[in-house]
C-alpha cells in the first residue's frame, strides 16, 4: 500500500488550468489527444505548449488513441510528453518498439474494467512492457468507442484485485469526485487517482471542486 496516493488531474486545457492544477496539488496533468469521442481534446500543438510551460517533477501524460508503434511515436513527436498514456488496447510488441524509441518516456495502459477478465488484461499489459496501469471505466466494444471521460464508477472490486496482483503502480479513475474519492482510496488502494470531470463545472477546472477533492485525497 503506498502512503501518499498520487493526483492526476486529466483534461487539461491551457496553461491556466495546468497552473491551476499543480498549484493545487496535482502530480501530473493529462493531455488528451484526438479521440472517437469523450471530453478535454486539445490541438496536439497546444498540448506541447503546455508541456513546454510544466515544470519538474510535474508529469505530463500524453492520452493517445493511436494504436501502432508508427502512430503513437508521431502522436509523442508533435507533443513531447514524459509519459504515454495508451487508451486503447495496441499489439504485445507496441511496448517494446515504444520503449527501443522512446527509452525515458514512460508508458502507462489504460484498462476499461467491465468484468473480471480485466484482470488478467491488466497482467498482460505489464508482462509485454507497460510501467504503470490507469483503470477506467471506458468501453471500447462499443461502435463509436469510449476511450475515457465518461463519468461514470466501475466496478472497484476488480479493481482492488488489479491493484493487489499488480506489480507496477494502478491508477484508479472514473466517475470520482470529492464526495467519494476517500472510499476509492479506501477499497481500491491505488498508487494514484486520475481525475477530470468530477472537478470541472460548464467544462472547466473549477479550483473550489479541485481544492475540496485535494482536501479528501490528503
Amino acid at each position: 500500500m503506498f502512503t501518499c496516493t498520487r493526483l492526476k488531474v486529466c483534461c487539461i486545457s491551457s496553461p491556466d488550468e495546468a497552473r491551476l492544477a499543480i498549484q493545487l496539488g496535482a502530480d501530473a496533468l493529462g493531455l488528451v489527444g484526438a479521440m472517437p469521442s469523450g471530453p478535454g481534446v486539445v490541438a496536439d500543438s497546444l498540448a506541447a505548449d503546455i508541456v513546454r510551460q510544466v515544470p519538474p517533477p510535474i508529469a505530463t501524460f500524453m492520452l493517445t488513441s493511436e494504436t501502432t508503434a508508427a502512430g503513437i511515436l508521431a502522436h509523442h513527436s508533435r507533443v513531447q510528453a514524459s509519459t504515454i498514456q495508451l487508451v486503447d488496447a495496441v499489439p504485445a510488441d507496441t511496448y517494446a518498439q515504444l520503449r527501443d524509441a522512446l527509452p525515458t518516456v514512460k508508458l502507462v495502459q489504460v484498462i476499461h474494467v467491465t468484468d473480471e477478465r480485466n484482470v488478467a488484461e491488466a497482467l498482460t499489459a505489464v508482462a509485454n512492457g507497460a510501467d504503470a496501469l490507469l483503470l477506467d471505466s471506458g468501453n471500447p466494444n462499443l461502435s463509436v468507442k469510449e476511450l475515457g471521460g465518461t463519468g461514470r464508477v466501475h466496478n472497484w472490486q476488480i479493481s482492488r484485485a488489479i491493484v493487489d496482483q499488480s506489480p507496477v503502480p494502478v491508477f484508479l479513475a472514473g466517475g470520482l469526485n470529492p464526495a467519494n474519492v476517500r472510499e476509492a482510496i479506501e477499497q481500491v488502494r491505488p498508487f494514484g487517482l486520475d481525475i477530470c470531470s468530477g472537478v470541472r463545472t460548464d467544462g472547466q477546472l473549477d479550483a473550489d471542486k479541485l481544492r475540496a477533492f485535494v482536501d479528501r485525497l490528503r
